[in-house]
């Protein structure tokens, strides 16, 4: 007999066995939860426990229970990590359009080995110490356990309770001594939208520049600071060579799409990401802005933009055209996730730039977006086979086709502003609530984005080093800045044309999930009138 559990009572149906084998998986769930990979909940463990230990009398019974039990434990184990609801993963519709090769290298990415080797431990542990010790009294008092700390909390002084449910003030650093809670946060995410519903850059006052000068928005998917700390490209050259650099820029999304809507829309305060496909007013429309100052707009990517129909997106968004281009003497370098090709920026752009010196349109507004970084591209090798990309070495090749073109605009002597802005980071590193690659939610460190401008024979003296711009900024800022730009006399100059930018607090938004800084410290709700939770810290 074993001497885990007691021993079935004579004349009792069933008996009392304890929760048996049940036991490995609650105590795998409070290591894991202890560890800091699971964000357990006790009532709903507690529920599912005590089902499994209502005494049935069949064994048929009791078999059945154990069959069902099955795909329910295995729900509640999802629910209890960080990841996202599994929900959000079918509504994808483009997870379909994945490579097989890039499908089998986000499934190797799922399996954690330290973590395996660890859980086979306590395994080997479960099965000697059940002989041994009666466990099930072990599991239920850490559920218990868990389960008591909301009602200790609930017991703190009331006057704690009395700040948490003040109104949410305009900036979360009033409340610097309280924790809030979820209506607190949920209020202050509404005077967030609210705010911004009326904050806009007004085109419409600019005067005809002192000399009309060509605008260049690089928009680029999958660079993050988190991304370029990780593969020691934080001070590369492309960023050596700006003006100015926004230092806490927040691309406000985590995905492509919704990423260059928010860029086509950067005259308007941040909207929810809902709003991003409703019609926007038209003088939210950057583009549009410019065109009526008569700007030539057009497109240009270096990639075929099928992949979640993003043409769509900036044709819906920003009615851009895209540039005539004939990619049959474009070197294919990079083969996309999706198994589309991807060609090298450098030819791309300088094809561009010859095409723009042969027009005679006075000043042109061009948008290029480039997926050379996006998870699971593959590189084409010398004899057209293909390996794993690896971020920094394809990092380094944007950053040296961007130094060339750059060199080209300086050498034309023409007038011309460059912006850099990513759509988003590559989430390199993962973190507990998606794996590395992963951007369902938008985290700060896949949303802190590396924006900055570069500024060709506009007659403004450059320093030794880019002038930076320290404050919380988003979209609005660098609308505000062309702006200004296009506003400004012949004698502006740097520190005169960025004072006072516009100051954006941290919202990020997704489908469905909202993640926000309040006080400093990153909140996450993963779904509408949801709880709102600390976003956890990344493992060391």
């Amino acid at each position: 007999m074993s001497h885990g559990e007691s021993a079935p009572v004579p004349g009792r149906p069933g008996g009392w066995s304890g929760l048996g084998g049940w036991n490995l998986y609650f105590l795998l769930k409070l290591a894991l939860f202890w560890l800091g990979y699971l964000n357990l909940q006790p009532l709903p463990n507690l529920v599912f426990a005590a089902v499994l230990l209502f005494p049935l009398g069949p064994r048929s019974l009791r078999i059945l229970r154990n069959l069902l039990a099955i795909p329910v434990a295995a729900a509640l184990l999802y629910q209890d990590t960080w990841f996202p609801p599994f929900t959000r993963l079918l509504n994808q519709p483009g997870v379909l359009d994945f490579s097989g090769l890039y499908l089998l290298e986000l499934l190797e990415r799922f399996i954690n080995w330290q973590l395996c080797g660890l859980l086979l431990l306590i395994v080997v542990a479960y099965i000697y110490l059940r002989q041994w010790l009666r466990l099930t009294t072990f599991s239920l008092l850490g559920l218990a356990w868990l389960g008591i700390q909301p009602v200790l909390e609930m017991a703190q002084p009331v006057a704690v309770a009395q700040v948490r449910t003040e109104a949410p003030a305009p900036a979360p650093s009033a409340q610097a001594n309280a924790e809030p809670d979820s209506s607190m946060l949920d209020g202050y995410l509404q005077d967030f939208y609210g705010r911004e519903s009326e904050r806009v850059v007004d085109f419409r006052g600019a005067s005809e520049p002192v000399a009309p000068f060509d605008l260049v928005i690089i928009n680029i998917c999958s660079m993050a600071w988190d991304d370029l700390e990780a593969v020691g490209l934080r001070d590369n050259r492309l960023l050596q060579q700006m003006d100015v650099v926004f230092d806490h820029f927040n691309s406000a999304t985590s995905y492509s799409g919704p990423a260059a809507i928010r860029l086509l829309r950067a005259s308007c305060g941040q909207g929810a990401h809902d709003s991003l496909y409703q019609d926007a007013p038209a003088q939210c429309l950057l583009m549009d802005q410019l065109q009526s100052l008569g700007y030539s707009n057009e497109a240009v990517l270096n990639h075929n933009g099928q992949f979640d129909n993003f043409i769509g997106d900036i044709r819906a968004q920003g009615q851009l055209p895209l540039a005539a281009l004939d990619t049959r003497g474009l070197q294919r370098s990079v083969i996309g996730f999706d198994s589309s090709p991807i060609w090298r920026d450098r030819d791309v752009l300088g094809g561009w730039w010859q095409r723009r010196l042969g027009r005679e349109d006075a000043r042109v507004a061009m948008f290029y977006n480039t997926t050379t970084l996006h998870d699971g591209n593959r590189t084409v090798l010398p004899d057209g086979g293909t390996r794993r990309g690896d971020y920094r070495e394809l990092a380094n090749r944007l950053i040296d086709d961007l130094t060339v073109f750059f060199e080209q605009l300086e050498h034309s002597q023409r007038r011309v502003v460059v912006v850099v802005v990513p759509e988003h980071g590559a989430s390199l590193h993962g973190d507990r609530m998606q794996i590395a690659g992963m951007r369902e939610i938008p985290s700060p460190s896949i949303t802190h984005v590396p924006v900055g401008i570069r500024l060709f024979g506009m007659g403004v003296e450059r320093g030794p080093a880019p002038q930076r711009v320290s404050e919380p900024s988003s979209y609005l800022a660098l609308s505000a800045f062309i702006a200004r730009l296009h506003d400004a006399n012949a004698d502006a100059t740097l520190p005169v044309l960025l004072a006072d930018l516009p100051v954006t607090p941290w919202v990020a938004e997704n489908a469905g999930t909202v993640v926000l800084d309040y006080d400093g410290i990153p909140y996450v709700r993963l779904k509408e009138n949801g709880i709102w939770l600390p976003y956890p810290a990344r493992f060391k």
